[in-house]
Parts: structure tokens; C-alpha cells; sequence
């Protein structure tokens, strides 16, 4: 399906969502899922099948406010409000896909803005340990996932800089904001070959998607695409 044709399908699902904040049918949300996944996910080389299955399992129009929720499923982020987004549906799974995650994985993400990244986490480890600094989007994000069922996540109010020290060590950590330079403490927080993926660089400049894989006292740095998120925000 052409980019027009594509357009298109998340226009007609806007029509049926009117007026704004009204609910769509549960079909018409399956349907945006299930062609997100084919369309955005696996056409673009996603080969995890786990990856794969927590992106068609995982309703994303729960995590968007319902005044934008008809464009939930979109090939773009979305607005979630404070000034933050919910990442494109392609860079959540490329960058869980990157973590290499087994079900008995303990990991940290930095950033919970909507929750919907620590839910697709939810379903491929054992636990998962979130920071999130704007304090609306914490409670939001940790009442819609309790609503949704999870139990496997965790969510603390704070500075992301400084991880969850008392959790540490992780078998992986997602940062889901720019840092300038990589935080050395999350770093200290991997386990030995632990991974880490984090966007580096300047709002108003390159960013890259960074892959760190902890060995010992050594770190392999990796860069992967350059990427434009929103900044870390410090206390």
C-alpha cells in the first residue's frame, strides 16, 4: 500500500472516531493494529517474532490521549502532551528488537511517557523497572497500565540520569529521550553483557540511536540510525 493509500486508512479511522475523544470500534482498532505490524513492522526487516507478537498484541490507542487516539496507529509519534510524544510504532520495536530481551530479563527503561513502551517490554521479560520525570505522565502511564493488567511493571516519579540504583543491576536498559552523553551511571547499572540502546545528541542537532553492550569493564558502542527524539530532562 502506497503512502496516499495509507493516509487514507488512518483518515477513515479519524471519520469514525468523531467527535474527538470518542471511542472507535474495537475492530477498526484490531484492523489499524494488525496492518501497523505488516505495514510498518515487518515490511521494514523486524524479524524477532516475539518482538513481532508484543506489537500485535498491545493495544497502542490505550496509551493516546482521546483526543488523538484516531491517530494511534499511524507511521509518525504522536502527541501525549507536557511537551512529550509516543514514539513512531517502527523505533519502539527496532529498539526493543536491538535490547535482544529473554523472559527472564529484568530491565530499566528511562522515559515512561505513555506507558506503551514499558507494556511491548512487559511482554517479552520478566520485569520491568520505569522512571518517568514529568509526574502527570507517571501517574497516567502507571493508572492506564494497571488498568490494562500488567503487573510486571514498575514505575518511579524521578530523574532518569541517575537510573534505579537500588533495582540495579539490569539485563538491559531502553532510554526513550535524548541524552547529551551517555549517563555513566545507568552504564554502572548494566550487568555484565547487559545492553543498553540510548539516543545521544542535541535536540536542535544529529541524534544517534546508540547500542551499548557491557563486557566485563570494557564497553562495545555501536552507533544504529540517526533519530530525533525528545531531550532527557534533568531534576
Amino acid at each position: 500500500m502506497g503512502k496516499l493509500n495509507l493516509h487514507l486508512l488512518f483518515f477513515a479511522a479519524a471519520i469514525l472516531c468523531m467527535p474527538a475523544g470518542s471511542a472507535c470500534d474495537m475492530e477498526d482498532f484490531d484492523r489499524a493494529r494488525a496492518h501497523m505490524v505488516k505495514k510498518q513492522i515487518v515490511s521494514r526487516g523486524i524479524k524477532d517474532p516475539r518482538v513481532i507478537k508484543a506489537m500485535e498484541t498491545v493495544a497502542r490507542h490505550l496509551f493516546v490521549p482521546p483526543a488523538t487516539r484516531h491517530f494511534s496507529y499511524g507511521d509518525y509519534p504522536v502527541s501525549i502532551g507536557e511537551g512529550q510524544t509516543i514514539s513512531q510504532p517502527y523505533i519502539v520495536a527496532y529498539m526493543t528488537e536491538a535490547l535482544e530481551l529473554s523472559a527472564d530479563n529484568r530491565v530499566l527503561e528511562i522515559g515512561t511517557g505513555s506507558g506503551y513502551q514499558a507494556a511491548i517490554l512487559a511482554e517479552l521479560a520478566k520485569d520491568v523497572y520505569s522512571i518517568e520525570i514529568v509526574e502527570t505522565l507517571g501517574k497516567r502511564a502507571q493508572k492506564i497500565l494497571a488498568e490494562v493488567g500488567y503487573k510486571n511493571i514498575h514505575i518511579m516519579i524521578g530523574d532518569g540520569h541517575k537510573g534505579w540504583p537500588d533495582m540495579a543491576p539490569f539485563d538491559a536498559i531502553i532510554v526513550t529521550c535524548a541524552a547529551d552523553d551517555i549517563p555513566q551511571a545507568l552504564v554502572s547499572q548494566l550487568k555484565d553483557g547487559g545492553r543498553m540502546i540510548i539516543p545521544v545528541g542535541r535536540r536542535d542537532g544529529v541524534q544517534q540511536l546508540v547500542k551499548l553492550t557491557k563486557a566485563g569493564d570494557s564497553i562495545k558502542t555501536k552507533k544504529m540510525m540517526d533519530v530525533r527524539f525528545v531531550p532527557m530532562v534533568k531534576e
